[in-house]
C-alpha cells in the first residue's frame, strides 16, 4: 500500500490553486464543497470560477504565478495549469514551504492524490488504484454506486444525532456497538425513507434487553480471497476477537473488523485452551481453519463452521 488513505479536515483552511481551466473547475468545485478558503492565481479563469469569484466564493489573484503568492499558511496547493514547467515550479516552491501539494496527472509531484468519491450524505466511500487505473476505479465506483441504497445518509445523520442519547441508555462501547449493529440490520430500518420510521424502530429496540454472550464462528479459508462468503465477511465484521494460523492468508486477516484482537494460534492444543478460557467470556470470536481439516473437528463442537463459497 504506498497511499495512506486519510479524510482531511478542510473546512475554514486555506488552499491555494494554481491555475483556471477545467481543471481547476473540477477540484476548486470538491474544495468548496468540503469548506476550504481557495484562493485562485491566474490571468485567466472559467466562466464558472468568475461565477464562484462573483458571489464571494473564491479569492482570485488576476496575475501569472510568482512565488510570492505562496506562503504558509496554505495547508494545500494544487497545480492544475497545462504548463509542466510551471506546475514543478509550483511543486518546488510548495516542498521548500513544507506544504502538501498536487501536480494533476503528474503522479511523481504529488504528495497526495485524490480518489473517486461515492457521497451519500455524511456517508463517503472513496476508491483508489495509486493511479494504476482510473478506468477500473470508475468502473467499481458504479458498481458500488448500483447497490448502495439511497437512505445512507439518512441513517449517517439519524446515527449522530443518538450519540448522547445513545451513551445515556448504554453505558458501555461494546453495548453500543452491538445495538447498533442489530438496529441497522433491522428490515424497517433498511427500507426507512423518514426520521420518524427510525425513531419508532429506535425506541423499541432500546426497550429490548442485548444479551453478552460467548460466539464462536469457525470460517475456511484457502489461497483465493474470492471465495470467502458474505456470511463469513458480516462474522468477521463483528468479531471482537480473531484467531489464525501461520498458513492464513494475510487478506483474510486484515478483512477482518480493523479494532478486533488478532492472535496467532500454532496447534490444535493452544487453539483448544485458549478457546476454554474464551467461552467463559462474553466475547465474539472468528477462527481461520484450513478447509476439510479434521484436526479442529472436537473444538467445533456447538459452533458454527462456514464453508467456502461454491464457484458453481
Amino acid at each position: 500500500m504506498r497511499y495512506f488513505p486519510l479524510f482531511l479536515d478542510l473546512n475554514n483552511k486555506p488552499v491555494l490553486v494554481v491555475g483556471g481551466g477545467e481543471v481547476a473547475c473540477r477540484k476548486i468545485d470538491a474544495l468548496l464543497r468540503a469548506g476550504a478558503i481557495v484562493t485562485i492565481v491566474s490571468p485567466n479563469i472559467a466562466t464558472y470560477l468568475e461565477s464562484l469569484v462573483n458571489e464571494g466564493k473564491c479569492h482570485w489573484i488576476k496575475n501569472f504565478y510568482s512565488s510570492q503568492v505562496m506562503n504558509h499558511e496554505f495547508i494545500q496547493v494544487w497545480a492544475t495549469t497545462d504548463n509542466p514547467e510551471l506546475n514543478h515550479e509550483v511543486y518546488k516552491d510548495a516542498k521548500e514551504r513544507g506544504i502538501l501539494v498536487n501536480v494533476v496527472d503528474d503522479q511523481p509531484y504529488c504528495d497526495f492524490i485524490t480518489p473517486s468519491m461515492i457521497g451519500r450524505g455524511q456517508i463517503q466511500i472513496a476508491i483508489s488504484s495509486g493511479g494504476a487505473s482510473p478506468v477500473l476505479v470508475r468502473n467499481l465506483r458504479e458498481q458500488i454506486e448500483a447497490v448502495l441504497p439511497n437512505n445512507l445518509g439518512l441513517l449517517a445523520q439519524f446515527g449522530a444525532s443518538k450519540r448522547n442519547s445513545i451513551k445515556e441508555a448504554l453505558p458501555s462501547v461494546d453495548l453500543r456497538r452491538q445495538f447498533w449493529e442489530r438496529y441497522f440490520d433491522l428490515p424497517q430500518v433498511k427500507q426507512a425513507q423518514t426520521r420518524d420510521t427510525l425513531e419508532q424502530a429506535y425506541k423499541a429496540l432500546l426497550k429490548e434487553p442485548i444479551e453478552r454472550k460467548s460466539e464462536v464462528h469457525w470460517i475456511e479459508f484457502n489461497h483465493d480471497i474470492e471465495l470467502l462468503s458474505l456470511k463469513a465477511l458480516r462474522v468477521m465484521q463483528q468479531a471482537e476477537l480473531v484467531l489464525y494460523p501461520k498458513t492464513c492468508p494475510f487478506e483474510w486477516v486484515d478483512l477482518c473488523r480493523r479494532d478486533a484482537e488478532r492472535e496467532l494460534f500454532n496447534d490444535g492444543a493452544q487453539l483448544g485452551q485458549r478457546l476454554a478460557e474464551l467461552k467463559q467470556q462474553p466475547v465474539r470470536v472468528c477462527i481461520f481453519v484450513p478447509p476439510e481439516t479434521q484436526a479442529f473437528s472436537m473444538l467445533q463442537h456447538g459452533d458454527t463452521v462456514i464453508g467456502l463459497a461454491s464457484t458453481k
